[in-house]
């Protein structure tokens, strides 16, 4: 659950933003259960991750990781990214990162009572504990340990932080190339497609 990177493409729309945040956590068609422009963040957010599934620069980085992780090396390369974008936020953003997080959080706690019940408990430890620890390789360990939990069935995600520190170099090169392409997918989908549902 890259969280960073899909709150980054939002762009500056508010519910957008806020769509995008909790699309996650938001399963089948979202027809009108939700404000227009929410719904564009919703369909936003399965937007990018189709994208990125498709996408050579992260099917690459999938491929960097060990076999053993199965289909759990797109959540993997997901994270890892989360990973670059924080340690790196001041090349992608004028605004620093604690900045940027605190008027993000205001804009989420506005909209607390659209969110899905599930990820409302979820706010304040996403940003006063995940996303700021995401800088550090540890804290990438902490945060695949507490998703590890989180999944009801046998999964390896824990400890997969060291596939980050094995294949660091190459990971971050492929993200570096990735988030343009992703920034421009999202402009091109703000300008001109949302409102179709996904």
């Amino acid at each position: 659950m890259n969280f960073l990177a899909h709150l980054y493409l939002s762009g500056a729309d508010p519910e957008i933003m806020v769509g995008n945040f909790m699309g996650d956590f938001v399963k089948g068609r979202v027809g009108d259960a939700y404000p227009p422009r929410l719904r564009d963040g919703i369909v936003l957010h399965r937007r990018i991750d189709t994208f990125a599934q498709h996408n050579p620069l992260f099917q690459q980085s999938r491929q960097r990781l060990a076999t053993r992780y199965g289909l759990y090396r797109g959540v993997l390369v997901d994270l890892f990214y989360d990973h670059f974008l924080a340690l790196e936020w001041g090349e992608w953003s004028d605004e620093p990162l604690v900045v940027w997080l605190a008027r993000i959080r205001l804009v989420v706690e506005g909209h607390r009572s659209c969110l899905p019940e599930r990820l409302q408990g979820f706010v304040a430890v996403l940003f006063d504990d995940l996303i700021p620890s995401y800088r550090e390789v540890g804290g990438i360990g902490r945060a695949l340990e507490r998703m590890s939990r989180r999944v009801r069935r046998p999964n390896p995600l824990a400890g997969g932080e060291e596939e980050l520190v094995r294949h660091y170099e190459g990971l971050g090169d492929d993200f570096r190339r990735f988030l343009p392409e992703a920034r421009e997918f999202v402009t091109a989908f703000l300008a001109g497609d949302a409102g179709t549902d996904s």
